[in-house]
C-alpha cells in the first residue's frame, strides 16, 4: 500500500505542478491580449478551494485534479457588460485568439526545458552504458559483444544507459536501421548497425526490447562483498574473489553465480567452488543455506554481493546544461510527433501510450530516485501534455487553434453548429483515446 499512496501523491505533485504551469500560460497571455479573465481553475468539478483576486478573477482548486482551465469573458456563454466588451475573448483579433490558445503548450515547453536544464545541472545519477547481448538476438547478430561501451547512437555521444535505452527505444519506434560506436574491454572501437528495420511493425517497445535483446551486461563473477557468519564466510571465501567455478561448471558473470547456487544446492548443498584469489587458484568447500532475504521466497544463498554496476553522472555547467536542455527539447519533440504520426498509419502501436495509472507509478519511481530523476520525469510528461493539446482534436488546444486557423482562410468564424458537431467529435475521441490508455495500463498490470 505505500507504493499505491507513493503513486497517487506524486502523480497530485505531477499533474498540479504541470497543469497550473500550463493554465498559467493560457492566463497570462489572455491578460497581455486583454482580455478579462474570469476563473483559473487547477482540476474539474466542485472546488476544494477558492478565492477573489484584486482582479476580480476567481482562483480556485478543483475536486478533480485531473487537468484545468481558464474562463475567459466569452459572449457565447452570456451577455457583455458594455464595459467590459473590448475584454470580451471571441471579440479579439484572430491572431490574439491564437497567441492564447498556442500559450498552454508553449509554457509546458517552456517548463520542460527548465526542468531538464536543472536536471543537468543538479547531475542526474546513473549507470555506464557497458552492454551485453541476449544469444541468437538482433543485438547479437549485429556485433554486440559482453562488455561492450557504447559511446554514440545514431552519431550522438551518449555516457549513461538511460540516455542509450531512451535513444534505442524511439529508434525502434522508427524501425530504421540504427548505426552504433562501441568500445571493448581491451579499448577497441568498432562500428556497428542494428538493423532495426528488420522488426516487424505495429508490437510494443517491450516486444521489440526482447526481439533486439540489448542489455547492461551483468557484474563480473566477483565475490565483492561477504557476509561474516554466512556460508561463503564459513567457507573461506573472502571479498574480492574472483569465482572460477561452481560444481566444476565455468562461472562467467556473477548472474550465473546465483543459477548455478540454486540448481546444485537442490542436490547437495555442500558446493565445490574454485576461486582466484591474489593469482592463485584456491579450492572452497561452501554449505549453501536456504532462506528467506527479504521477504522473498526462500532460495539457496551463500551470502556473497555483486560488484555495483560502474556509475555515471550526467552532469553540465549553466551554459552547457541550457544548450543540451534545448537540444534535448527539441528532439524529443520531433521524436514524440513522430511517433503521433507512426501510430496514426499503423507503423507503431498505440499499446506503448500509458494513462495516469502508468504515469503514477513512474512518478513515484523516480521520486524515489531523487529530484534530478523526478525533473527528468516532469519535463517528459510536460512535454507530452504539449503535444497532447496541439493535437487538431476539438476541445483540446489544437483543436480550437484549427478553428481559428480555418477562421483566417475563410475571412469569418465557423458557425455555432459546426463547433458544436465539433466538439461532440473531440469528446468522442477523447474519450476513446483515454479508454484505450486506461486498458493499456490496466492489461499490462495484470500480466506484471
Amino acid at each position: 500500500m505505500t507504493s499505491f499512496f507513493g503513486s497517487v501523491f506524486w502523480l497530485l505533485v505531477t499533474l498540479g505542478v504541470l497543469v497550473t504551469f500550463h493554465e498559467f500560460g493560457h492566463y497570462w497571455v489572455a491578460r497581455r491580449c486583454g482580455v478579462k479573465v474570469l476563473r483559473f481553475s487547477v482540476g474539474f468539478g466542485n472546488a476544494i478551494w477558492s478565492r477573489i483576486g484584486r482582479d476580480g478573477c476567481e482562483y480556485r482548486i478543483a475536486a478533480i485534479p485531473l487537468g484545468g482551465y481558464v474562463k475567459m469573458l466569452d459572449a457565447r456563454e452570456g451577455v457583455v457588460p458594455p464595459q467590459f466588451r473590448d475584454q470580451e475573448f471571441t471579440g479579439q483579433p484572430v491572431w490574439k485568439r491564437i497567441l492564447i490558445v498556442l500559450a498552454g503548450p508553449g509554457f509546458n515547453l517552456i517548463f520542460t526545458v527548465a526542468a531538464l536544464w536543472l536536471m543537468f545541472m543538479l547531475g542526474r545519477p546513473d549507470t555506464a552504458p557497458v552492454v551485453t547481448a541476449q544469444p541468437q538476438s538482433m543485438a547479437a547478430a549485429a556485433g554486440i559483444r559482453p562488455g561492450d561501451r557504447i559511446l554514440s547512437i545514431g552519431g550522438r555521444d551518449v555516457t549513461t544507459w538511460s540516455d542509450s535505452l531512451d535513444a534505442v527505444d524511439n529508434a525502434m519506434l522508427d524501425r530504421s536501421p540504427l548505426p552504433l560506436t562501441v568500445r571493448d574491454a581491451a579499448g577497441t572501437q568498432r562500428q556497428l548497425v542494428l538493423p532495426l528495420d528488420k522488426l516487424p511493425p505495429g508490437q510494443t517497445i517491450d516486444q521489440y526490447g526482447t526481439i533486439l535483446g540489448l542489455e547492461l551486461a551483468p557484474p563480473p563473477a566477483l565475490a565483492a562483498t561477504v557476509l561474516p557468519g554466512q556460508p561463503a564466510a564459513l567457507g573461506g571465501m573472502q571479498a574480492g574473489d574472483r569465482i572460477l567455478s561452481i560444481g566444476g561448471k565455468p562461472v562467467p558473470d556473477y548472474d550465473a553465480v546465483g543459477k548455478l547456487v540454486r540448481q546444485d544446492a537442490v542436490a547437495s548443498p555442500q558446493l565445490a567452488i574454485v576461486v582466484e584469489r591474489n593469482g592463485k587458484t584456491i579450492p572452497l568447500q561452501v554449505v549453501a543455506k536456504h532462506e528467506s532475504l527479504q521477504g522473498q521466497p526462500p532460495n539457496w544463498v551463500i551470502g556473497i554481493g555483486a560488484q555495483p554496476p560502474e556509475a555515471a553522472t550526467l552532469r553540465y555547467g549553466p551554459l552547457r546544461a541550457l544548450r543540451e536542455a534545448l537540444v534535448g527539447t527539441w528532439h524529443d519533440l520531433a521524436q514524440t510527433f513522430g511517433m503521433v504520426g507512426k501510430m496514426l498509419g499503423g507503423e507503431a502501436s498505440p499499446r506503448n501510450l500509458s494513462s495516469v495509472i502508468g504515469i503514477a507509478q513512474i512518478a513515484n519511481a523516480t521520486a524515489q530516485m531523487g529530484p534530478a530523476w523526478f525533473l527528468w520525469f516532469l519535463a517528459t510528461v510536460s512535454l507530452s501534455l504539449a503535444v497532447l493539446n496541439l493535437l487538431p482534436i476539438p476541445i483540446l488546444d489544437g483543436g480550437h487553434l484549427l478553428y481559428y486557423l480555418i477562421e483566417l482562410l475563410k475571412g469569418s468564424p465557423l458557425s455555432e453548429q459546426a463547433m458544436v458537431i465539433g466538439q461532440y467529435i473531440g469528446f468522442v475521441l477523447l474519450f476513446s483515446l483515454m479508454g484505450l490508455v486506461f486498458y493499456n495500463d490496466i492489461h499490462r498490470l495484470l500480466l506484471s
